[in-house]
């Protein structure tokens, strides 16, 4: 078997949400649990760091790796979905999942899938943690794919629990309330297992979560409690963020920071909310027996997508034309996006295009009407037809055009700009993944 043969048998044997969405999602842990058995726990063999949120996880996550690495820890790492290349869902200390090793877990699985049924993404899972154990990984960090509570992800006993924040989006899997969601993240939590809240401004999701904590004696920390961040300023790079000096995080005996400068080589304004959980998160495994100094967590802030090859954050992905592209990808995630472009106060050229089972409406309300557009969808079959995401934007007061592809609509954009305009990608993960595709094809 090729890795294009075992790729070709993961996506056609397995139910996949990324292509399919809602007919692939499969709740519950039945499947997992007995695929786990099959594979004698594989997740037991290291230390476990479990990640869910609307928005946020996968900075979060990255960067939690990063700091580990910096420490010196050997670390596993799984997220979803991936841009351009399958294995980008699993990393150990940052290098992708070999191709030898998806052959050959995709050859030892094949007669579980037609006894189990698996899903894509239950399938997914079981590889990253059977390649966590045999890489000998000291410590991994897993990102929920959807929700938490019924998440394929569950399974695992972690040595600490972290929530991103809570927004609306996946409400016909989740809930159409923030309280219904926050139910549904709040399932990762596991008793006498600390718990990290980033961003709960709701009453009614913080109760939530103080309930759950309190049921199962699970010590729980609000990040906006713990890190003040006074300013953010804009570096080439990243972030230089200056921290209250009564930021708890700088106060208490167990303090992991001298100074309240830091550097983030993340950009966006989505990042002061997850440099918080990051900050607080580290501290909370500190204290639960990971060790990280000072100078490891700096300087895991500093180069998190050089050693993770984390992607599609605010990214730069042209100077001349400015180009940037993000994956905020509902209301919350697109309003950061244009806080971003509406900072630059330059002209704005915007290629977007959305799946057809977002709240499309809400995420159009949030853009920039300023801004002209150029509609398009991504290359999988959940993509909106850009005519119908024109004619749904044209409602919200946007103007602009439909393009049938990536590749026509950034052409067109390039073709009609001025020397000051900006362009920028989004909508959607996946457009995101054609623009990189796009890259490495025509070396942007």
């Amino acid at each position: 078997m090729t890795y294009q043969e075992a790729l070709h048998f993961l996506y056609t044997a397995t139910p996949v949400f990324q292509r399919d969405g809602g007919s692939a999602y499969k709740p519950g842990l039945e499947t997992t649990r007995a695929l786990d058995a099959y594979y004698q726990h594989p997740h037991t063999a290291y230390k476990t760091i479990h990640v869910a949120g609307t928005n946020g996880k996968g900075s979060t996550s990255h960067s939690l790796a990063s700091i580990l690495m910096a420490s010196g820890y050997r670390v596993g790492l799984f997220t979803s979905p991936h841009l351009v290349d399958f294995r980008e869902r699993i990393r150990v200390d940052g290098e992708v999942v070999s191709e030898e090793f998806v052959i050959s877990f995709v050859e030892e699985v094949r007669p579980l899938v037609e006894q189990y049924r698996p899903s894509f993404f239950e399938l997914t899972t079981l590889m990253a943690l059977v390649y966590f154990r045999e890489a000998h990984v000291d410590v991994a960090v897993i990102e929920v794919g959807m929700g938490g509570r019924l998440d394929s992800t569950n399974i695992i006993q972690p040595l600490l629990s972290i929530i991103t924040g809570i927004s609306l989006d996946h409400t016909q899997y989740l809930g159409d309330t923030l309280k219904e969601i926050a139910g549904e993240k709040a399932g990762i939590i596991k008793a006498k297992t600390p718990v990290v809240i980033g961003h709960a401004e709701e009453s009614e999701v913080r109760q939530v979560f103080v309930e759950r904590a309190q049921e199962l004696c699970a010590p729980i920390t609000f990040a906006d409690e713990e890190v003040i961040v006074s300013t953010a300023e804009p570096q080439p790079h990243g972030q230089l963020f200056t921290l209250d000096p009564s930021s708890p995080i700088l106060t208490s005996p167990h303090r992991l920071l001298s100074t309240p400068s830091l550097f983030f080589g993340l950009q966006g304004g989505v990042q002061q909310l997850n440099l918080r959980t990051i900050l607080t998160a580290t501290r909370i495994l500190t204290s639960v027996g990971l060790e990280v100094s000072e100078e490891a967590l700096r300087a895991g802030l500093r180069d998190v997508a050089q050693r993770t090859g984390l992607r599609g954050r605010w990214e730069i992905v042209e100077t001349d034309p400015l180009l940037i592209c993000d994956t905020g990808h509902n209301e919350e995630g697109i309003r950061y996006v244009t806080e971003g472009l509406r900072a630059l106060e330059r002209p704005l050229r915007i290629i977007f295009g959305m799946v057809s089972d977002k709240d499309i409406t809400s995420a159009l309300s949030a853009l920039p009407p300023e801004a002209t557009y150029y509609f398009t969808e991504a290359s999988v079959p959940r993509a909106m037809p850009a005519d119908e995401l024109l004619r749904l934007a044209t409602e919200c007061g946007l103007k602009g055009r439909a393009f049938p592809t990536l590749a026509s609509a950034l052409e067109t954009a390039k073709a009609e700009r001025e020397p000051q305009d900006v362009l920028f990608v989004g909508g959607s993960n996946f457009l995101v993944a054609d623009l990189l595709e796009y890259q490495s094809t025509h070396k942007l």
